[in-house]
């Protein structure tokens, strides 16, 4: 069984949905000496998120900017927690809508990712940084 495990950061990316696969794939280059095992994603931040979805059509991440403030609104009046502004609490909400980590196989040192799959990093701040993954790998 082989293991590794590597933090690392993120560029500042403006509020949205970003791809993010090349980067994870870059950054993490023992990814190629798993034959059979997993990629786990974990992001160390409560504003911002992950997912799994369209890797192709810029449109769908647009799409899910529009419904996901559609549904999670800034203006909502009712919201008491605002300390770092009025994305604070709704970022918040987000964050725990859409996950803090998720999982990948891995197959002959790739990701076994759909054809028109990619990770996103959902970031719900609008000025939120950069931000910190752990990733964690395993197999054989």
């Amino acid at each position: 069984m082989k293991s590794f495990q590597k933090t690392i950061s993120l560029p500042s990316f403006p509020r949205g949905f970003h791809l993010i696969t090349d980067l994870l794939i870059q950054e993490f280059p023992e990814l190629k000496e798993i034959q059979t095992g997993i990629l786990h994603v974990f992001i160390q931040h409560t504003s911002a998120g992950l997912t799994i979805n369209e890797n192709a059509d810029p449109t769908v991440r647009k799409d899910f900017e529009t419904f996901i403030n559609d549904l999670i609104p800034e203006s909502y009046r009712k919201f008491i927690h605002d300390y770092e502004g009025s994305d604070d609490m709704p970022a918040h909400i987000k964050s725990s809508f859409f996950g803090s980590s998720l999982q990948v196989p891995i197959q002959n040192g790739r990701l076994l990712l759909g054809t028109w799959q990619g990770v996103y990093l959902c970031e719900f701040r609008n000025y939120g940084g950069s931000r910190k993954l752990i990733l964690s790998a395993m197999g054989t």
